[in-house]
């Protein structure tokens, strides 16, 4: 069957026309069938946004035709995740179970396209061996993700026990997330929640967007700070569900775009920023397996820290 399908590639990514005997199956099948992977691994990269069909985004569930152009990341079938003890980052917390992590910017959460080694799940591999065959390859030890450009406290399970736990609690809730992010404009009030639905942009692989038929997704959040002369305020924020780049797309969408998203905000930013000014300054949840209450704080990345040192100078 190889043979008989059309294939082109680049440096990254590679185009392969849907066969026949493939005609009407899901798009995650498909993907796994096409590039010998298992369907979780099809899965990762259609929700990474990193597969199109004919140029528009897809869906695990979608349903591909004969003779439709499917473009996904090239080599997909190369699995292994190699242990990088190059990749450094501070653990706030660990014991036998889990571990939460200070993510620092720029820094890769897994492998993609275009990233198949200094991810953090290398850096992790190479830190704790054992993490290997935890959860999804090759999402070892993953249960919450933090955008690359996004710094701060991120959770990781240690045992298989531990993600099922984990994984269950952040599904039902019970994990409490706090941001730190300084946006543009000045809120009129100190509080509100954004209710909006988010899916995937339907023009931009890359991008999400409020859809009336998106995923239900609610955010939380409350000034604590403002710069009129700048024009900007920094908000604490908590989410009540996780979607994809939610903080980005729902501050965007009330006309608060995130100060250094170059993703999300049209025009030019009111301050100057290395980058998105987004970090994880909190984890709250129970300990599933010793009922302990625990809060795991990250500081305030240094680079944000200087930005805001700036705007009360």
């Amino acid at each position: 069957m190889d043979a008989e399908i059309p294939v082109s590639s680049d440096a990254e990514f590679r185009s392969v026309m849907v066969p026949p005997e493939l005609d009407r199956q899901r798009a995650d099948r498909v993907i796994a069938v096409l590039s010998k992977v298992p369907r979780s691994i099809a899965r990762a990269f259609v929700d990474d946004g990193l597969v199109t069909i004919d140029g528009k985004p897809v869906q695990p569930a979608d349903r591909v035709m004969a003779g439709d152009t499917l473009r996904m990341p090239t080599n997909a079938a190369d699995d292994t995740v190699v242990a990088d003890p190059g990749v450094e980052f501070e653990v706030l917390y660990d014991d036998a179970d889990l571990a939460v992590i200070n993510k620092p910017p720029g820094l890769v959460v897994h492998r993609g396209a275009g990233n198949r080694s200094g991810t953090l799940v290398n850096g992790l591999v190479a830190r704790y061996p054992a993490i290997v065959g935890v959860g999804e390859n090759p999402r070892w030890g993953i249960v919450h993700r933090l955008d690359r450009d996004t710094s701060g406290a991120m959770m990781v399970a240690l045992t298989d026990r531990a993600h099922v736990a984990l994984s269950r609690q952040i599904k039902t809730r019970e994990v409490h997330r706090h941001y730190t992010t300084l946006v543009g404009g000045l809120f009129p009030i100190e509080r509100g929640t954004v209710d909006a639905p988010i899916g995937r942009d339907p023009g931009a692989a890359t991008k999400m967007a409020v859809l009336v038929d998106g995923k239900f997704a609610r955010t939380h959040y409350r000034r604590v700070a403002e710069w009129p002369a700048s024009n900007v305020s920094l908000v604490e924020v908590q989410l009540e569900t996780g979607r994809t780049h939610q903080i980005r797309v729902h501050m965007a969408a009330i006309d608060h775009a995130v100060v250094g998203d170059s993703l999300y905000r049209s025009g030019p930013d009111p301050v100057a920023c290395p980058r998105m000014f987004l970090h994880a300054h909190r984890l709250e949840f129970l300990h599933p397996f010793t009922g302990e209450a625990m809060a795991i704080d990250a500081p305030l990345a240094p680079d944000l820290q200087a930005v805001l040192n700036q705007l009360t100078a």
